[in-house]
């Protein structure tokens, strides 16, 4: 990569999209029936579409801190909770942001989106790195914390709404609370309830306008969509567009976003120094049926160690740099984006030596010999991957998750069985014992961190 920075007028720009709650499936490019993403599929024809991506957790709060900090969650305190407005911590404030690090090689800094790793003050993504923020702090279906998250002077009121009423909602959870999140500038709540049927649309134009302010300097661009969680909206312009309702409108309107982001970088001669990275934070919520997404043809979905919980889609696209049409097989992580970033960057990290993520530009890229850097992946506290074999031997700590087969040892070919349905663990014993071995270090190497 030495090559390619140095002969860059300036430092490759970055940019991650990452939804919520968004199938394997739930791409065109990655076979669904019914949504239509042109732009995203466009995305994947120009630069490299991973079919083995896998996100950091199966659940929101860890896989984002995986995603930002390179190392699994179980090491930045997050492990497989997530974070409510009656919580009072956050990410461990010892952890080093993407963000952070890419600011001491001189890059302006964004998160816009959902954030999800602590809404106090010093948790939040202004204390953590990031320049700028707008969005919700945490998930769609979640309320307002009044005590923490203070009115801005000019904050918008909707539904009939008064600061009275906003000083007087509980930070508990309560019925009438849900779904009344706050929509936030920096550490100040600008608007209450969030209007979430133009949320989609107003990340757009916030990121595309950040991308123009900053166009001199590099950028790191953190844009997280608040769906396809639940509950869904869309804005007037897609809502009863798609054939697969009003899930299949979320989507296709975050396409829509995708297409417009693409375009400013086109405009502004930046898309050949500036890697787009598209992926979800962990499978689809599948218990909400109609409203949750497909992971077809893996197996389950959100909150759970089978591959629906855990791959997702993950399309890379850089100009020139990456070649088009890539497809890549071979299993790798969204931890892998933080040292890949940093290495595009030209930047150290001060705890490059505790990161679990490696470098894959040279997979991207498709260099002679390169292949996939992980020997072991390993999923929350109860399953692995090592090549063609997933090994699971328990159920999830994480409440929701179903109880078929959890208590059951569990050995899986992916190359032939991605969807997990022939337990081969009577077949291969001693490879069983191998990945369950490799379980029991990696859980070790975790625990306490």
């Amino acid at each position: 990569m030495g090559a390619t920075v140095g002969a860059a007028e300036k430092k490759p720009n970055i940019i991650v999209i990452l939804t919520d709650d968004q199938g394997y499936q739930d791409l065109g490019c990655y076979g669904s029936p019914l949504i239509k993403t042109p732009n995203i599929d466009r995305m994947a024809r120009e630069g490299a579409r991973l079919t083995s991506f896998y996100a950091a957790a199966s659940v929101c709060s860890p896989s984002r801190a995986g995603l930002l900090t390179g190392r699994y969650p179980q090491r930045t305190g997050v492990n497989d909770r997530v974070f409510f407005p009656h919580s009072d911590d956050g990410m461990n404030l010892n952890e080093i942001t993407l963000a952070q690090a890419l600011k001491t090689g001189g890059y302006s800094t964004a998160c816009i989106g959902k954030w999800h790793l602590g809404h106090l003050p010093q948790y939040l993504p202004t204390s953590r790195g990031f320049d700028y923020f707008f969005g919700l702090p945490y998930s769609n279906d979640m309320w307002l914390d009044p005590v923490n998250i203070p009115p801005a002077p000019d904050i918008v009121l909707r539904d009939g709404k008064t600061l009275d009423d906003y000083r007087a909602v509980p930070r508990q959870k309560t019925k009438a609370a849900l779904a009344k999140a706050p929509l936030m500038r920096g550490g100040q709540c600008v608007e209450w309830p969030a209007d979430q049927d133009t949320l989609t649309k107003r990340y757009a134009e916030e990121t595309i306008a950040f991308i123009r302010r900053n166009k001199a300097t590099p950028f790191f661009v953190y844009m997280t969509p608040a769906m396809p969680h639940v509950p869904l909206h869309a804005s007037s312009a897609f809502r009863g567009k798609s054939a697969r309702g009003l899930y299949g409108d979320c989507v296709e309107e975050i396409d829509w976003a995708v297409g417009e982001i693409l375009r400013v970088l086109r405009e502004e001669g930046l898309d050949r120094n500036t890697l787009v990275i598209f992926t979800s934070d962990n499978g689809p919520w599948t218990t909400k049926k109609d409203a949750g997404g497909s992971a077809l043809p893996l197996r389950e979905g959100k909150n759970s160690s089978y591959e629906g919980g855990v791959r997702v889609p993950g399309i890379f696209w850089w100009p020139d740099v990456i070649p088009a049409g890539r497809i890549i097989d071979e299993a790798l992580s969204a931890l892998d984006i933080f040292p890949t970033a940093m290495a595009m960057a030209g930047v150290r990290n001060s705890r490059e030596d505790e990161t679990d993520g490696h470098d894959i530009m040279p997979v991207l890229r498709g260099g002679s010999g390169a292949g996939s850097p992980w020997n072991i992946i390993g999923f929350e506290d109860t399953a692995v991957r090592s090549g063609q074999w997933k090994y699971r031997n328990g159920p999830l700590r994480v409440r929701y998750i179903r109880k078929d087969n959890n208590n059951v040892l569990q050995l899986f070919d992916l190359n032939n069985d991605m969807g997990e349905k022939n337990n081969l663990i009577g077949e291969h014993p001693e490879k069983a014992a191998e990945l369950q071995r490799a379980l029991d270090k990696y859980n070790k190497s975790v625990e306490g961190k």
